[in-house]
């Protein structure tokens, strides 16, 4: 049967797609944070899955203020690069998993929780962006990510938005949903986002180190507490936009260790700032 070999979790900045693409990276502001995603590419090569489940925020490219889902699947075979406004990311399209996607679906939506399907989507920088930090840069044309994907998009850009707890249920859920998927697959689940940080207002720029690796240690050591907090504490303490921490709940939720299995190994953890006035945190946890 299909099964969950790992979880990643990593930030989404928009500014290290564009370092990558335009040949910044080993510029002294940038060299630091992608030193720290080296053992990363490494282990990716040698844990290479058959899927990617990758959980993402879309910012206002395939979904916009007419139409928000709060939590939507990606089922097509292929899916573009997006255009957010000055040109599509110079990288491959995204082959997607159209078998296991609809069987996920099916699974989650007959286990409670409502998904909007989504036969043609365009993928920004949200979900690009984990794929060229974790697989590095292919070749746009006579490239290819390394792995299919399948882009799960949650909405944490207008409110109301998820919970915590929400979503760390239904990365049980999906964790069901792919162990009950018939073929063999090496399935790995990706959380994105975060981590702290905030775009606008008085409390621009504001980065909370503390607080961000307090997170970290619990989303290792004690996830299901760490799913009990309220929206206000990561507005309060992460701004705006760390409440894009709760799509790590869902990759966390699909674990082994939540369902009574082992607790995961951690393979790698690291934290920077900033990027583009954002704090960076990244973790792979391996089911043992």
């Amino acid at each position: 049967m299909a099964r969950i070999t790992a979880s990643v979790y990593t930030s989404h900045v928009p500014a290290i797609g564009a370092a990558l693409d335009l040949g910044k990276a080993q510029e002294p502001y940038w060299q630091p944070l992608f030193a720290g995603y080296e053992f990363s590419k490494r282990w990716l090569a040698q844990n290479k899955p058959d899927v990617v489940f990758l959980v993402y925020n879309d910012h206002a490219t395939a979904f916009s203020l007419d139409l928000i889902p709060t939590f939507a699947i990606g089922t097509a075979a292929r899916f573009e690069p997006a255009d957010e406004g000055w040109g599509p990311r110079p990288v491959p399209p995204v082959i997607g998993h159209p078998e296991l996607a609809s069987h996920i679906a099916h699974s989650v939506i007959q286990d409670d929780f409502d998904l909007t399907i989504v036969n043609k989507m365009a993928v920004d920088h949200g979900l690009t962006v984990p794929l060229s930090l974790m697989c590095g840069q292919p070749d746009p044309v006579a490239g290819a990510w390394p792995c299919a994907v399948i882009p799960f998009a949650v909405n944490v850009v207008q409110y109301p938005v998820p919970s915590g707890r929400r979503c760390f249920m239904l990365g049980q859920a999906i964790r069901r949903a792919v162990e009950s998927y018939g073929p063999d697959l090496n399935v790995q689940i990706w959380g994105t986002g975060g981590m702290s940080h905030q775009l606008q207002g008085p409390r621009a720029g504001l980065i909370n180190r503390e607080w961000d690796n307090r997170f970290l240690d619990r989303l290792i050591a004690e996830p299901e507490a760490l799913s009990q907090v309220k929206h206000d504490e990561y507005v309060r303490e992460a701004g705006s936009e760390g409440i894009e921490l709760v799509m790590w709940l869902i990759a966390r939720g699909a674990m082994a260790d939540v369902a009574g299995g082992a607790a995961p190994r951690v393979a790698h953890r690291f934290y920077h700032v900033p990027a583009s006035n954002t704090a960076v945190g990244h973790l792979i946890l391996e089911n043992t």
